[in-house]
């Protein structure tokens, strides 16, 4: 009986392997992510973007998963910039959107985690998608165009990376 049983199961497993993953495909798959220096020229940008601007700002950085990579925050911006600019970014990273483009989003307002302010930016180049990107402290559409700006300054580098 445990013989039948086991034999089932070895049948079973390679048939499934075969039909649903492919005898050819490895069960794996490739996923490319920010590397730490590429995370911290993003926030890096931001803050200096809106500094040039006269803006004191915090940004964060977050991978595809939402969670925190790098994160900079200009010495006299106010304590409520570090957890808005983290907020924004994972909002912006786990929709896949710009958060200036979901804050018609009611349904979304008592997600945990999400904060519906302008100024996260997803960030993708090349045909892959990283996360995102957010700044807090300034005029929310200034906040936008520093978080751009961040992208910008490793935008080259992620186009060719692929």
């Amino acid at each position: 009986m445990k013989k039948r049983y086991l034999l089932l199961v070895a049948f079973l497993s390679s048939c499934f392997t075969s039909i649903c993953i492919g005898a050819e495909s490895p069960p794996t798959m490739s996923l490319k992510s920010l590397a730490p220096t590429i995370a911290n020229r993003i926030v890096v940008g931001a803050v200096e973007e809106c500094t040039r601007r006269g803006y004191n700002v915090a940004a964060a950085v977050v991978g595809k998963d939402g969670n925190l990579l790098a994160f900079l925050r200009h010495p006299l911006s106010g304590p409520h910039t570090v957890l808005v600019s983290q907020k924004k970014a994972y909002s912006a990273a786990t929709f896949q959107a710009r958060t200036s483009r979901m804050q018609s989003r009611a349904d979304l307002s008592f997600a945990p985690g999400i904060l519906l302010i302008v100024g996260g930016v997803p960030i993708s180049a090349g045909g892959y998608y990283y996360g995102g990107v957010a700044v807090a402290g300034a005029d929310p559409k200034i906040d936008e165009k520093c978080a751009e700006a961040g992208i910008a300054t490793v935008e080259e580098i992620l186009e060719f990376s692929g």
